[in-house]
């Protein structure tokens, strides 16, 4: 922007700024706006103006607009209210400043609104690429923390874990089991496996033979693998599709499986009774101490 309207955008950027204001408000009542505080849209479009404003003199922007379009993006703030608000600022802008001219001139006209295109359109796309990016990284790490919840291998005991399963069971996450369930096999030493199925509202043929491949790599790598909450429906879907299920151990409960895995590791659960006495023993020595 050449120094002429720069300096009639920088002395009456007070009256700029108002007659933003005012065409954002008039918006306000049928966008998405409507829902958030008087307070949090006055700070949040004060931020913006002034970020807009320092790109005047300020030939680097990179770190205030990623700052700023991070901010937005944890506040829930969509990428429209960015492209709306510029868009805004610039017809403000244009007629702010044709209305202080002397001229009706066409060519002046052509040029006021070259030059503040020229100002508003990089901060326009520094705004939509920091915002994206932003966007992006979020979703990336969501994906993963929703990756590795989606199939945890839980030790609950020394050489014994759970692997409990919730929701549909596609393709890539069925994928992401089996690399989850070997690596935990391995890393927690597991002797069994308990695949817990109880959360998993259907079990077809091609879920059926995720969990055989994943039973089977189990197997190879000198571990047991024990199916658990096998429900009535799903024992009569898996009969109907004609699944063999026969080569590992299934349990239509996990405390069954549990049990199951208990005896494969050579232990057993055993009520331990005592007397009256004894246990008014116990809790003496435990209140001494």
């Amino acid at each position: 922007m050449d120094d002429k309207l720069k300096n009639i955008v920088l002395e009456n950027s007070n009256e700029i700024v108002k007659l933003w204001l005012e065409e954002v408000h008039k918006n306000r009542t049928n966008d998405y706006t409507t829902n958030i505080s008087e307070e949090m849209f006055e700070s949040t479009n004060r931020e913006f103006v002034n970020v807009i404003f320092t790109s005047i003199e300020k030939e680097d922007l990179s770190s205030d607009l990623d700052n700023y379009s991070e901010r937005l993006l944890n506040l829930g703030w969509p990428l429209s209210y960015l492209t709306d608000g510029m868009q805004a600022f610039r017809r403000v802008t244009v007629d702010f400043i044709l209305k202080q001219a002397e001229t009706s001139d066409a060519d002046y006209f052509s040029t006021v609104l070259r030059k503040v295109d020229d100002w508003v359109e990089p901060i326009i796309k520094q705004l939509v690429n920091k915002y994206s990016g932003n966007w992006e990284n979020i979703v990336s790490l969501q994906r993963n923390a929703l990756q590795e919840l989606s199939a945890p291998l839980i030790p609950v005991m020394d050489n014994i874990t759970i692997m409990p399963l919730i929701g549909t069971i596609d393709t890539e996450r069925a994928k992401l089991i089996m690399e989850n369930l070997l690596d935990g096999v391995i890393k927690h030493n597991a002797d069994v496996v308990l695949i817990d199925i109880t959360g998993v509202p259907v079990v077809d043929t091609m879920v059926a033979h995720h969990i055989i491949q994943a039973s089977e790599a189990v197997r190879l790598i000198g571990s047991t693998c024990i199916l658990v909450g096998i429900r009535p429906e799903i024992a009569q879907t898996i009969v109907n599709l004609g699944i063999d299920l026969g080569k590992f151990p299934t349990k239509s409960s996990l405390r069954k499986g549990f049990q199951s895995a208990l005896e494969l590791t050579n232990r057993k659960i055993e009520t331990i009774q005592q007397d009256d006495a004894e246990i008014e023993n116990l809790l003496d020595s435990l209140n001494r101490e």
